[in-house]
């Protein structure tokens, strides 16, 4: 069956749905990762990884406002550039959140192996989930795919319940350590080889791969529900924007509670050299607070369920969004005549989301590969959300936000220092996935026809350009970012923000009046 998606989800069970997204696994491994990583200043990667996606997530609001469809992250590229753009943007937005499902299954698990049980201790060993934890983790994942196989209404009643235990617990975790066992030695630096033991490259690669872009992606969530949203005009900047700065206060009192929490002897040998599979419990414990840790365990398996069942809801719209743009089979448009969602879709995800929870057996095996791809998923947003302005400023733009001509390229600029801070050869590596589903739309484009190849490939010259680009800045980029330092740290950054800006007004003007964006305007636009 083919048809509409209803509109049943209202402006707060939005908002629940984006804050559940972000408040997943990241609240229970970010901080001890991006501690890790830039040492004290994690704290300053958390405000930094805040003011980027809150940048991000203001521009997206408008497009979600001017069209609000279900998936919508994956079809704005097409309305602006075409169909090639289209799909590599939809194809790393997919990959970015698809990904998520089994590291949010993997986290519960993972929390599990330090439970007071012999056998849970064998959940995790050498930094790697056994198969039995493997097993577990795949029950979880059944348990997202069965909430939301029976409709968004459901879907979005338990997430809400859920969201709120989840905003709760954080808090209380924030308030008891910072209460009963803070160090200040340890947040100022007087422990642990200072304020910044690492250098500031180190934190700006913890802003990128420690799970702080990772956790904030969530924001995406609502927009990808805009279709099933009763008010889209109204709901959807609240709950995008709402749910950013929400959470991001929430992870930043964690991150302060983490560092103040640790045993200065411990932080005497180094921030890098702690390594705890169940962090803020392990801390719990150690201060003697049973009864923090036993809650601790129970929203292990709360957090992350809440955030899978969220991307699970997501991915299936993003896939029948794909589907109905031509370039997925159109099976995966249909839904159910009862429960109106799309099954097929869900099946999919639910197939993919098995097959890499076999080939990344950690939560740390997981976080920087989605982060980067991530990162990339954002860079579309900017570029069309000012193309629009452009070809098509008739459109109705029930959210308009000011200053779009100083947003939209600081946004993109901010993506672009994301993805080259995340080190070579990891930026290298996660360009060439993307670039590998190339063929998958050659193969589309052999179906369609090659005659409607020219415009697709005169917008998308510059989308593929700037990859390869980026490659090359991130290869011969300085030291301190994993380059081979033709490019002394500093002007790396100056290198980076005069291509993205670049390639950034390329972008505008390879912007072009679509099929998609003629017949929405033969339509009169999404509204009346």
């Amino acid at each position: 069956m083919k048809g509409h998606l209803r509109r049943e989800v209202g402006a707060w069970p939005l908002l629940f749905t984006g804050i559940g997204s972000i408040i997943g696994s990241g609240w229970l491994f970010g901080a001890g990762r991006a501690a890790a990583i830039a040492g004290p200043a994690a704290i300053l990667a958390w405000i930094v990884g805040g003011l980027v996606v809150l940048t991000i997530a203001g521009v997206a609001s408008e497009l979600g406002g001017m069209f609000p469809e279900t998936g919508g992250t994956v079809r704005y590229a097409y309305y602006t550039h075409g169909s090639l753009v289209g799909f590599l943007s939809a194809w790393a937005n997919w990959l970015a959140i698809v990904t998520v499902i089994p590291i949010e299954a993997e986290a519960s698990i993972q929390y599990m192996s330090s439970w007071p049980f012999a056998w849970c201790h064998r959940l995790f060993q050498n930094g790697h989930l056994t198969f039995l934890a493997i097993v577990l983790s795949g029950f979880l994942i059944i348990g997202y795919f069965l909430l939301n196989y029976w409709g968004v209404r459901l879907f979005a009643r338990v997430n809400t319940l859920i969201t709120i235990f989840k905003l709760l617990v954080p808090a209380m975790t924030a308030v008891a350590l910072l209460s009963t066992g803070f160090h200040p030695g340890n947040v100022t630096g007087a422990t642990g080889g200072g304020f910044m033991p690492y250098g500031a490259a180190s934190v700006l690669t913890a802003v990128a791969t420690s799970g702080i872009i990772f956790a904030f992606n969530g924001f995406q969530s609502p927009l990808n529900l805009a279709g099933e949203a009763q008010n889209p005009a109204r709901d959807i900047l609240f709950s995008v924007v709402g749910s950013v700065l929400i959470s991001g206060v929430i992870y930043l009192l964690l991150q302060i509670a983490y560092l103040g929490a640790v045993d200065p002897r411990l932080v005497i040998h180094g921030w890098s050299g702690i390594k705890f599979s169940s962090p803020f419990a392990q801390l719990a414990m150690s201060f003697g607070l049973s009864w923090l840790a036993m809650l601790l365990y129970f929203d292990a398996f709360l957090s992350p369920s809440g955030t899978g069942i969220a991307y699970v809801a997501a991915t299936s719209r993003m896939v029948y969004a794909t589907s109905r743009g031509g370039i997925l089979p159109a099976m995966f448009s249909r839904l159910h005549p009862i429960t109106g969602a799309p099954r097929p879709a869900l099946w999919f995800n639910f197939v993919v989301s098995i097959v890499f929870l076999c080939f990344f057996r950690g939560w740390s095996a997981l976080a920087a590969v989605i982060s980067v791809a991530t990162v990339i998923s954002f860079l579309m947003m900017p570029v069309c959300a000012l193309s629009l302005r452009r070809i098509a400023p008739d459109l109705r733009r029930p959210i308009k936000l000011p200053a779009m001509e100083i947003l939209a390229p600081t946004g993109f600029v901010f993506a672009s220092l994301l993805l080259y801070w995340a080190r070579w050869p990891l930026t290298g590596k996660i360009i060439l996935l993307l670039l590998a589903a190339v063929p998958i739309y050659a193969f589309y484009q052999s179906r369609v026809g090659w005659s409607s190849f020219r415009p697709q490939l005169r917008a998308g010259w510059w989308f593929v350009g700037y990859f390869l680009v980026m490659c090359l800045v991130s290869w011969g980029g300085s030291k301190r970012f994993g380059g081979a330092n033709y490019v002394p740290f500093g002007w790396d950054m100056v290198l980076v923000i005069v291509v993205a800006l670049g390639f950034f007004w390329w972008g505008i003007r390879s912007a072009w009046q679509t099929p998609d964006i003629v017949e929405t305007r033969a339509n009169g636009g999404f509204w009346d």
